[in-house]
C-alpha cells in the first residue's frame, strides 16, 4: 500500500514537529494534524510563525514550507480519521494520579478514547501507529478495542515511538540515528511495516530504518530513555562525591567519557533530569516490571528517580546554606525555567521544584526565561499544589528583563543553559546585586560561587 493520506490525533511536542517534517519531506503525501483544544489548532494556524504552540529550532521554516501544501491543521477529527489510510496516536500519556498504579502506571484513557473515536468512524481498512510512548503490548488493546466494534473493518497496529530530544527535535527528524517500526509478523502486518517505512525512505536511508515485532519497539523507547537518564543519575550521584573529596566532576566526567565503553554524553553534571519523558517512562518501567513480580528489577530502576528528586533538593539546600542558612525575604534570580535550552517546555523542569523548596523558605523568586510565558510559570507551580495559587503570584515575579530579573538579587540561580545567558553584560548584573552576590549554577554544579571571584567569565558559570 502506497500511503497517500495520514491523519495524527494531537498537535503536541511529538505530533507537531513530526508530521510537519513528514509533510516538508513528503508533498505527495497530505497529512493533517487534528486536536480538539482549539486554541492550540489555530497558534499552529497563526500567520505569525512565531505563535506556534511548540518552539523548536527550525520548526517554523519547516511549517511554513508545507503549511496549507500538504500540512493542516483541523479541529475535525473525525473528517481526517475518516480520510486517512494511516493513523498516528500522539497523545498524551501522563502518569496516573488516581486508582491502581498511581504515581507509577501510565494514564492510557486519552489512547484508548482515540482507539474508540478511531473504531467509531472508520469505515474501510486502517493502519494505526503508536506514537506516544506507550507500555510495553499497549498494542494489543488498542487492537482489542478497534477489532471488536463489528464494522468489518481490518486494522494494524504498529509501534513507531520518538526519540527525539527538545531542542534539537528537527535536527533529529531530519537526521535521525535510527526509525524503529514494530509491527506483526503476520502477512498483514509486514505489509503495513513497509507502507510506513516507505514514508520515511523519502529521506531517510533504509539500513536506518529498524523493523521488529511490536513489543519489542515498544519497551525500546522505554529501555532507550531509563538509560540515558541513568546516565544522568549517576554522574549526579558522583557530583555529590567529589564536593565531598574535592574533585572535581567536569574533570572525572571527561576523562570517563574517553573510554570509548562510556562515551561522553548525557554525563554532565546538573541540578537533575527534566522533561515529559525520563521521569514518566521509568515510572512506568518500575510499574511494569512490578507487575510481573520483578522487584529488583524496579528497584533498580526506582532508584534513578530518587537520585534525580535527591539533586534537585540538594542545589535548593546548597542556596540556603550558601546564603547564611536563610533566603526569607531574600531575592533569588532564577535564569531558564524551561527543562532545558531551545525549549518551552518545562515539564518536570528542575526549577519547578528548586523554586518550590525555597518558596518553602520564604524566599522571592524573580524569574526570566526567553521562551517560557508567565502564564505557563505560574501554572506549573500551581500545578504543585503545595500553596495557594494566590501566594505563588505574591512570591514569584515573572520578567521579560533578565537585568530585572537580577536587580537586588542576593543570588543567581542558572536553571537552563540558554546560550543567551553568555553574552549577558555581568558586571552590570553584579553592580546592582545585593552584596555578596552569588550565582548557582544548575546546569554546571557551581555552587554558592561569589559573582566577584568568577570574574564574570560566563564560561566558568555555563558551559
Amino acid at each position: 500500500m502506497r500511503i497517500k493520506n495520514i491523519c495524527c490525533i494531537g498537535a503536541g511536542y511529538v505530533g507537531g514537529p513530526t508530521m510537519a517534517v513528514i509533510a516538508h519531506k513528503c508533498p505527495d503525501i497530505k497529512v493533517t494534524i487534528v486536536d480538539i483544544n482549539e486554541q492550540r489548532i489555530a497558534d499552529w494556524n497563526d500567520e505569525n510563525l512565531d505563535n506556534l504552540p511548540v518552539y523548536e529550532p527550525g520548526l517554523a521554516d519547516i511549517v511554513a514550507s508545507a503549511r496549507g501544501r500538504n500540512l493542516f491543521f483541523s479541529t475535525d477529527v473525525e473528517k481526517a480519521i475518516d480520510e486517512a489510510q494511516m493513523i498516528f496516536i500522539s497523545v498524551n500519556t501522563p502518569t496516573k494520579t488516581y486508582g491502581l498504579g498511581k504515581g507509577k502506571a501510565a494514564d492510557l484513557k486519552y489512547i484508548e478514547l482515540c482507539a474508540r473515536q478511531i473504531a467509531a468512524v472508520a469505515k474501510n481498512d486502517k493502519i494505526v501507529v503508536e506514537k506516544s510512548t506507550l507500555p510495553v503490548r499497549t498494542a494489543q488493546a488498542i487492537k482489542d478495542i478497534l477489532d471488536n466494534t463489528g464494522n468489518g473493518v481490518q486494522y494494524q497496529i504498529l509501534s513507531n515511538p520518538e526519540f527525539l530530544a527538545e531542542g534539537t527535535a528537527v535536527q533529529d527528524l531530519l537526521n535521525p540515528d535510527r526509525v524503529l517500526i514494530g509491527g506483526d509478523t503476520t502477512k498483514e502486518g509486514q505489509e503495513a511495516i513497509e507502507a510506513l517505512v516507505e514514508v520515511y525512505a523519502n529521506w531517510i536511508p533504509r539500513e536506518n530504518i529498524l523493523t521488529t515485532n511490536v513489543w519489542s519497539s515498544e519497551l525500546s523507547k522505554l529501555t532507550a530513555n531509563a538509560f540515558l537518564a541513568q546516565r544522568v543519575s549517576s554522574i549526579n550521584a558522583i557530583s555529590e562525591l567529589c564536593e565531598k573529596t574535592g574533585a572535581d566532576v567536569n574533570e572525572v566526567a571527561k576523562a570517563i567519557g574517553m573510554d570509548s565503553r562510556i562515551g561522553p554524553k548525557f554525563l554532565k553534571a546538573s541540578v537533575g533530569f527534566g522533561g515529559s519523558c525520563f521521569q514518566k517512562d521509568i515510572l512506568n518501567l518500575v510499574y511494569i516490571a512490578k507487575s510481573y513480580g520483578l522487584h529488583e528489577v524496579a528497584d533498580y530502576w526506582e532508584q534513578v528517580i530518587i537520585m534525580n528528586d535527591h539533586q534537585k533538593r540538594r542545589f535548593a539546600s546548597n542556596i540556603v546554606r550558601t546564603l547564611y542558612n536563610t533566603v526569607s525575604g531574600k531575592k533569588i534570580a532564577f535564569l531558564g525555567w524551561a527543562f532545558k535550552k531551545d525549549t518551552n517546555d518545562t515539564r518536570e523542569s528542575a526549577a519547578i521544584y528548586v523554586a518550590d523548596d525555597l518558596l518553602f523558605e520564604q524566599a522571592n523568586i524573580a524569574v526570566y526565561d526567553p521562551k517560557v510565558e508567565k502564564g505557563t510559570i505560574y501554572r506549573d507551580l500551581d500545578y504543585l499544589g503545595t500553596r495557594p495559587a494566590d501566594a505563588n503570584r505574591e512570591n514569584v515575579t515573572v520578567y521579560t528583563d533578565p537585568y530585572e530579573a537580577c536587580r537586588d538579587a542576593h543570588a543567581i540561580a542558572i536553571l537552563t543553559e540558554w546560550d543567551e545567558f553568555k553574552q549577558y553584560d555581568w558586571q552590570r548584573i553584579y553592580d546592582n546585586m545585593k552584596k555578596p552576590a552569588f550565582v548557582f549554577d544548575g546546569r554546571n554544579i557551581l555552587e554558592g560561587q561569589k559573582l566577584e571571584q568568577i570574574g564574570f567569565v560566563f564560561s566558568e558559570i555555563g558551559k
